[in-house]
């Protein structure tokens, strides 16, 4: 009887692993696809306004959070240059 509650608990712990697993998985993607998206549409609104990226500014947007995205698009608005939103090249 004890054996039996014993694998029972044990698979039930096993799923409430999988499934925050999961959760946390699905979260995780979620938080990438929504700065893929904030980087993509940056990436298209510096181009427009100063025309191809070079290398170094492709890496930046390549690399950047969500948070440093949203800090870009704000200075887009009153930036003369690429390295006014971005930052110097370094």
């Amino acid at each position: 009887m004890l054996a039996e509650r014993v694998v029972e608990w044990t698979e039930k712990w096993k799923q409430q692993g999988l499934q925050q697993g999961m959760q946390q998985g699905i979260q995780q993607g979620m938080q990438r696809g929504v700065q893929q998206g904030e980087a993509r549409v940056l990436r298209r609104q510096l181009t427009r306004r100063f025309g191809p990226l070079p290398d170094w500014a492709e890496t930046r947007l390549s690399q950047a959070t969500t948070d440093q995205c949203e800090e870009w698009a704000d200075r887009l608005l009153d930036a003369g240059s690429l390295e006014g939103v971005l930052g110097p090249f370094e």
